[in-house]
């Protein structure tokens, strides 16, 4: 990673079918998420969770111009989701066995920041990266803590937050013929970016945990199409009211295509705090 580079990095430890032509995923296989299951299987009760239960943990990194606060989320989000997805992440294949303990276990994500030569030794683990305009993310096969690879563990924890700069407006050439993955921080939450990327980066894996169930078809449009993830502010009664459908959150993903994100509150915010909403990237 360069000077001035961002990324999400290493971590610890149902709608309506639609009909479509298989579209084949990343790296041209078909995702199928069985890395995904624990979380899937957990998710109907997640947001009833004691906070001991909910351990969140992302990394970030840093580069030549301060991070977009918007891209940084978006990226957070999909690369979360895309690593998750990966035809490695598949059973057989070599990242299976770490996503799946990761997904059974304490889902834990930490956002740090890398600077200099760090970036490039941070590129040389297991993992992804990602890059809009001057915005790169690394996401990092999951780990335990207690085996930290020490060119993760000297990255810098504090300090991983940005300006929120203005939301890009879509292009007409831009618009995708299918939506996005719809990424909505709560307006009420005061959060650094770091800490905002754990929490989209956490929305990005639940809705990719939940379309390989409930929504195959869809999961291969989206990874067809690179995973299109986009993150904003959502104003307050609009956040509101989606929190008030989440109250059920089986019946909000069947019907509205929605899923929440809740923190544990062990940094930054009260705990069962509902961070983020995403809306499934599905043509409802």
């Amino acid at each position: 990673m360069r000077d001035g580079e961002w990324g999400a990095d290493r971590v610890n430890g149902a709608a309506p079918d639609r009909a479509a032509s298989p579209v084949t995923g990343l790296g041209g296989a078909v995702p199928t998420g069985a890395a995904l299951a624990p979380l899937r299987a957990r998710y109907a009760s997640w947001l009833g969770l004691d906070t001991d239960q909910v351990l969140a943990d992302l990394l970030a990194r840093e580069r030549d111009r301060s991070p977009s606060w918007h891209a940084a989320l978006a990226l957070a989000a999909r690369g979360c989701a895309q690593l998750c997805l990966d035809p490695r992440a598949e059973p057989g294949g070599e990242w299976y066995d770490a996503l799946h303990d990761y997904c059974t276990g304490h889902i834990r994500k930490v956002t740090r920041r890398a600077r200099a030569g760090h970036s490039d030794a941070v590129a040389e683990l297991p993992g992804l990266t990602l890059t809009d305009g001057d915005t790169q993310v690394r996401a990092l096969l999951p780990g335990l803590v207690s085996e930290l690879d020490k060119r993760v563990a000297r990255l810098q924890v504090g300090g991983t937050d940005a300006p929120r700069d203005a939301e890009a407006a879509p292009r007409p050439a831009d618009r995708p013929l299918l939506p996005p993955l719809r990424v909505w921080l709560n307006p009420s939450v005061t959060m650094t970016l770091g800490k905002a990327m754990a929490q989209t980066g956490h929305a990005g894996m639940i809705a990719a945990a939940l379309l390989a169930e409930t929504d195959p078809v869809a999961l291969r449009r989206w990874t067809g199409r690179g995973l299109p993830t986009q993150a904003r502010l959502l104003d307050p009664p609009t956040f509101e009211r989606l929190r008030r459908v989440l109250a059920d959150p089986a019946t909000a993903w069947s019907e509205h295509g929605l899923l929440a994100v809740r923190d544990a509150g062990f940094t930054e915010i009260d705990p069962g705090t509902v961070t983020v909403i995403a809306l499934a990237p599905v043509d409802r």
